[in-house]
């Protein structure tokens, strides 16, 4: 069993939503943080929607809900997660935002909140160090979406304690998720993989090979994957994939991490994918259209 009654999400975007979906839905006390007030309210009416379309195909109960959405709550004050027994950092890939935040939060928090973070590609070791509390510190790496994959990659830092690792584990359990542990190594498992083969899909789109949805369809109807990895990166964003690049390019140099020069084009012209309504594909609504 967990001893961690009240988790913390720092960052309230695609990914921090789904994590705070993940922890209050298993009954877990949740506080949402954000800089931005519109940012909450954006994620808290997703979260509504989400859980409405719960209802509707009977996984939920309208009470089971209420009870839920009464334990999810947001708020623009940092010190809020003061009362967290487990923060979890959903924020930029950027070791100086990071360092930044969790500085502030090792101020406010008391001694015994664990700190985690949900970087897929940075070191948890170097996260961790600028911390304060680098015994007290492991990374969670959710799969997108959070609220609907199971997957955790669960990996300690050179002085994550033995305890917190196990206690952060439990919490994990708890919230329903299946964590697997990793070593503190760039990308972990499963970006390790990603991003070079999502960089390869753009590039054949860069190349003229073939267009999105038949690239997509290719890969879903040949190898069996749920999801194309053009459709995948709309969802990403195209923005956080340049941010995952520059992260895994960084330390492996690895020259298939190396962001493709269409992103960066892309993300001038505005086209981040779902997030602002075009992509690889265009959006209106929950429609998904061209490629």
């Amino acid at each position: 069993m967990s001893d961690i009654k009240t988790i913390g999400v720092a960052g309230s975007g695609t990914m921090g939503a789904g994590i705070a979906i993940v922890a209050a839905r298993a009954g877990f006390r949740t506080v949402v943080y954000d800089t931005r007030q519109d940012a909450l309210d954006r994620s808290r009416k997703q979260t509504a929607d989400f859980f409405a379309k719960s209802v509707q195909r009977g996984k939920l109960t309208e009470e089971q809900v209420a009870t839920i959405m009464a334990n999810l709550v947001g708020t623009t004050n940092l010190s809020d997660l003061a009362a967290c027994d487990l923060v979890i950092d959903a924020v930029f890939e950027d070791l100086r935002v990071k360092h930044d935040l969790f500085g502030k939060l090792n101020e406010v928090c008391p001694a015994h909140t664990i700190f985690a973070s949900n970087t897929s590609t940075l070191s948890i070791t170097e996260i961790a160090g600028g911390s304060g509390r680098d015994d007290r510190f492991v990374g969670m790496h959710f799969c997108l979406p959070a609220q609907l994959m199971k997957l955790v990659e669960m990996s300690p830092g050179l002085n994550t304690s033995e305890e917190t690792f196990s206690k952060a584990w439990a919490a994990c359990e708890a919230m329903g998720q299946r964590p697997v542990k990793t070593k503190d190594n760039p990308g972990f498992i499963l970006n390790y993989f990603l991003v070079p083969y999502n960089n390869d899909a753009i590039r054949l789109v860069e190349a003229g090979v073939a267009e999105p949805a038949d690239i997509d369809r290719a890969i879903k109807e040949g190898l069996g994957y749920p999801m194309g990895p053009l459709e995948l990166l709309d969802l990403i964003g195209l923005d956080t994939q340049l941010l995952l690049c520059e992260a895994l390019y960084g330390v492996t140099h690895e020259p298939r991490a190396a962001c493709p020069p269409l992103v960066k084009r892309m993300i001038a012209a505005g086209h981040l994918g779902r997030k602002s309504g075009r992509g690889f594909y265009t959006y209106q609504g929950n429609a998904m259209f061209g490629g």
